[in-house]
Formats: structure tokens, C-alpha cells, sequence
């Protein structure tokens, strides 16, 4: 069966480019889970990295993507193409991940996960515009959805192998690393063939548009967006959190449920907000996110198992809501170069969350960044009557 038609009764009408994509990002994301999960518990237990380290190495990591993404967004909007950096941006990221098998320090750890991040910066913003092109607004919220299940269920099947692979052979974290070459090789051979959608010129062209061009209603969305990242650290913290009370293995597979919840509440939550507005999508979320961060505070009294699930439809609620949210406010000329700067935009404010997040967890407890967390979801609930509800 065709991956077009095992995912049709799904996608309902999205185009078959969209669907091309997501299937990419599972491929892609396979690779990805089946590491990103095991780094920090690596860089704490074979590397001994202490907490800031930890911070320094998500956060520089997370700043380096937002430059990339704005950077590479904007020369897309000029010269008009996005399958390029596409390419090259899946194939920089398939080619980082297998290298953390060889690390033996945390600052080697950071230079692969900034090239690693360097690859998702190339192709974030081109492939999310492609998306919004494709789709129209009518139907941004189911493509984004679809992607961001697509993605999740690469992310899940990733954390799922990673498992398996340490049932077998338990504390082999260089092992899990290596392995994942062979779906980042396949995620490059589907890269291969994502084509471009053909655009018309016109006179105006993209050139011609300044940054000015971009409507007050987008910055007031970026400004509350940011709010939210400024207590948005790394799930890495997550992570660690759970191994205050739980076993490695029991973290990750806590992981593994975080993702299947994603998974399945992104595709129908994308579709929700094209009938009833992102906004009521990004309220239900960040509440739920900000009453999960208090949980977090308190895990001890806890059980981890329904906090990541519930995390998970967090994830699905908001991720790919909050990008259909900006392409909405985005003239189509300039959707890469706004999508691009929504990202450098929250590099920099998760950059400085998760250095505090490290901070916070290194100088007073492990409750800290997650109080910070819920604070700052309160700030941007408070703040989103100041956004119109205007799509492009």
C-alpha cells in the first residue's frame, strides 16, 4: 500500500506534497527520538555534565536554530524556492545524529547538537511556508496538524526502538546513537523527492517587501508566543525531573506515552482551530501546561505516567496551532521570512529560559524551573486578548 493511500481516510483532502512531507519528518524524527530522549541521561551519567551545562547545551542549541531559521527563511521568501533548503537541512541532521556515538565530552556534545539544530534552522521555516501555501487558509490548521502527528509518530516509533535496543542491551547509549544512520539515511532518500510548488512572478516579486510589510498583528502573536517561551526550557529538565523518581527506563517509556499522546491530539486539534479559532486551541493549552508545571514542581507526591501523557496533548493543542497561528498573519510573500523570525524570535527567549532553567535547578531545587514555567503560561494567558483572530 502507497504511504498516499494508507494515510487518506486521515488527511481528508490535503495535498499530496504535504502528505510527502510528513511522512519525511517521521523518518527524520525516528532518528531523533532515538536519541534525544538518552542525552541527558548520557551527559549526567557517562559525561557527568552538571545541570547548567545541560542548560548551556539545549539553549545554545536552540539559539543557533532560531539564527539559522530567520537567516535561511528570508533567502527563501527572495529567491523564491524552499525545496532546497529542505534538503540540505534534513541531510545536515541525519548526518549529526550517529556522531554523538563518538562524544566524550559534554562541549563535543554541544558542537553536534548545535550542527544538528543548524540542519532543523535550514529547513523549519521553507518547509512550514510549503505547508501554508499548500494548504490555504481553510485548511492551515488540518496540514499543520498532519504534520506535527506525522512527526510525533516518527518520534514515538524513535523512542520505542531506543527501548527495545536497551532491553537488550542495557546502558549502550553509544549503541542507540550509532543505529540512528540507518532511518536518517531513508529520511535523505525521501528528501530527494520533495518537489517545489511552481510560483508565479509577479511585479512586486518578494524582493520588493520589507520587513515593514509585516502587519502589527503578527508582532502582537510573536510578542505572546515569546512570553510563553521565556518558562518554556528544555524538555530535557522534564526529563531529569522524572529520573528523581523513576528508573531510566520507566523515563523514557514515560516519554514514549508523551509522544503518543502528541500524536494523536495534533491532526484533530489543527482541524478544531480551523472551525473555532487558534485561540481557543493556545487557552486550553498553555492552561493545561501551566497546571502540569505545578505538578511537576510537586512529582513526589506524583505519578509520572498521566503528567507526561497529559503533557503530550499540551504539545498537540498548541505546536502545530501556534505555526498555522503565525502563517495566518503573514502575507504570503513574506510567510518563510515571518515564520523565521517567530523562531529567532523564541531561540532567544528559550536560550534564556533554559539557562535559568539550569540555574534554577542547579542553585536552589528541582521545583524552581517548573514554578517559572507555570508563571510565565499565566503572563501569556493573560496577554492573548491583546491578539485579533485576522488570517491571511
Amino acid at each position: 500500500m502507497k504511504p498516499s493511500e494508507s494515510t487518506s481516510a486521515a488527511r481528508g483532502e490535503l495535498p499530496g506534497e504535504i502528505v510527502k512531507l510528513g511522512w519525511l519528518s517521521l523518518c527524520l524524527d525516528v532518528a531523533s527520538e532515538m536519541s534525544y530522549p538518552l542525552v541527558p541521561l548520557f551527559l549526567a551519567s557517562v559525561l557527568n555534565a552538571p545541570g547548567i551545562a545541560l542548560g548551556m547545551i539545549e539553549g545554545s542549541a536552540e539559539a543557533l536554530l532560531a539564527v539559522m531559521t530567520a537567516v535561511a527563511a528570508r533567502h527563501s521568501d527572495r529567491i523564491r524556492r524552499r525545496v532546497p533548503f529542505i534538503r540540505w537541512g534534513y541531510g545536515i541532521a541525519a548526518v549529526s545524529k550517529p556522531l554523538m556515538a563518538l562524544v566524550g565530552s559534554w562541549p563535543t556534545a554541544l558542537g553536534l547538537r548545535m550542527l544538528d539544530r543548524a540542519g532543523k534552522g535550514l529547513r523549519s521555516a521553507a518547509r512550514d511556508a510549503l505547508i501554508a501555501d499548500l494548504a490555504g487558509p481553510a485548511r492551515r490548521g488540518a496540514a499543520f496538524g498532519f504534520h506535527r502527528t506525522m512527526d510525533t509518530a516518527g518520534a514515538l516509533l524513535g523512542v520505542l526502538l531506543a527501548l527495545a535496543i536497551l532491553q537488550v542491551l542495557p546502558g549502550h547509549y553509544r549503541t542507540v546513537f550509532a543505529l540512528t544512520a540507518i532511518p536518517g539515511a531513508i529520511a535523505v532518500a525521501l528528501a530527494l523527492r520533495i518537489r517545489d510548488v511552481p510560483r508565479v512572478p509577479d511585479a512586486r516579486g518578494a524582493r520588493a517587501l520589507p520587513l515593514a510589510a509585516l502587519p502589527a498583528s503578527l508582532w502582537r502573536v510573536n510578542a505572546v508566543l515569546w512570553v510563553f517561551a521565556l518558562g518554556n526550557s528544555s524538555d530535557a529538565f522534564l526529563l531529569l525531573r522524572a529520573r528523581d523518581v523513576a528508573s531510566d527506563a520507566k523515563v523514557v517509556w514515560a516519554y514514549a506515552l508523551m509522544n503518543l499522546a502528541y500524536a494523536l491530539t495534533a491532526f484533530p486539534a489543527g482541524r478544531w482551530s480551523d472551525r473555532i479559532g487558534r485561540q481557543r486551541l493556545m487557552v486550553a493549552g498553555w492552561s493545561l501546561y501551566a497546571l502540569l508545571y505545578l505538578a511537576f514542581a510537586w512529582l513526589e507526591q506524583l505519578s509520572i505516567w498521566p503528567l507526561f501523557a497529559l503533557y503530550g496533548v499540551h504539545l498537540g493543542l498548541t505546536q502545530g496551532v501556534a505555526r498555522a497561528w503565525i502563517s495566518d498573519h503573514a502575507p504570503a510573500e513574506l510567510r518563510a521570512t515571518a515564520l523565521g523570525l517567530y523562531q529567532l524570535g523564541l531561540g532567544a527567549t528559550l536560550l534564556a529560559a533554559s539557562a535559568l532553567a539550569g540555574w534554577l535547578w542547579d542553585a536552589f531545587d528541582h521545583r524552581a524551573p517548573f514554578l517559572l514555567g507555570a508563571l510565565c503560561a499565566v503572563a501569556a494567558l493573560a496577554l492573548l486578548p491583546s491578539c485579533s483572530t485576522r488570517r491571511a
